[in-house]
């Protein structure tokens, strides 16, 4: 049974109210992700994400949604407690609804998502874990349409996904008029194959696709210099 609290070096995330808990891909996200002066979280669950974004660009106001109720409740105490308190407003509001306010079209340098993913796949047991992994409110098409509407010239959308999931990912965002600017393979060991991909896009065609694979452990427990340097201002 997890935790009913995560420690971070600089904040706490309590997680006893949210369906979905602070795991490993969240973090990943939270740490690799572009940034900008304004921010985005999408999906912002226990706020972890958000958190992180503040930590990393300390000039950034970060804005963080989720349809949760419970979740959006619990990020806002998360936030309340931490140094950046002042810099993420969380909002209980689809993503969609957020893109039709003419006001935060374009506004957003940077926008980040650790989305729902899963469709015509066995559903998880609970409504707030079903509705937090499953593509049901959030289908890809829908997620790219909407960050094409909030995301500012020259902004980037970063997100991880499933290695399963990537192509159909990469598909949608082509669609909708994107272009992968980075790409980052995981896998958790050597000897794994890759399970996730870290993923970067913008509208404006990028000079060069930046392209990696890394691995998270060298073994069981001992965290690559990789991951060890990525993480290092966050895990304690």
């Amino acid at each position: 049974m997890p935790n009913s609290f995560f420690r971070f070096r600089q904040f706490v995330v309590c997680q006893d109210r949210c369906a979905m808990k602070v795991g490993t891909d969240s973090v990943l996200l939270g740490a690799w992700a572009k940034g900008g002066r304004r921010i985005l979280d999408v999906g912002a669950g226990t706020g972890v994400i958000a958190l992180m974004m503040a930590q990393r660009f300390p000039q950034a106001d970060v804005m963080a949604v989720d349809i949760d109720g419970e979740a959006c409740a619990q990020a806002v105490e998360n936030v309340a407690a931490s140094p950046f308190a002042g810099r993420v407003d969380v909002r209980c509001v689809a993503v969609q609804q957020l893109a039709a306010d003419e006001a935060m079209q374009a506004r957003f340098d940077a926008i980040v998502s650790n989305p729902p993913f899963f469709d015509n796949a066995l559903k998880a047991k609970g409504e707030s874990r079903l509705i937090a992994r499953h593509t049901d409110t959030l289908p890809f098409v829908q997620l790219f349409a909407a960050v094409r509407r909030l995301l500012a010239p020259g902004g980037v959308f970063s997100a991880i996904i499933p290695f399963d999931y990537r192509s159909k990912f990469e598909s949608e965002a082509s669609l909708a008029g994107f272009c992968t600017s980075g790409v980052c393979a995981l896998r958790t060991t050597p000897s794994k194959a890759v399970r996730r991909y870290l993923l970067s896009f913008q509208v404006e065609r990028p000079e060069e696709v930046m392209v990696e694979e890394q691995i998270l452990e060298i073994h069981h427990g001992v965290r690559s210099e990789w991951y060890a340097n990525l993480t290092q201002d966050f895990y304690l």
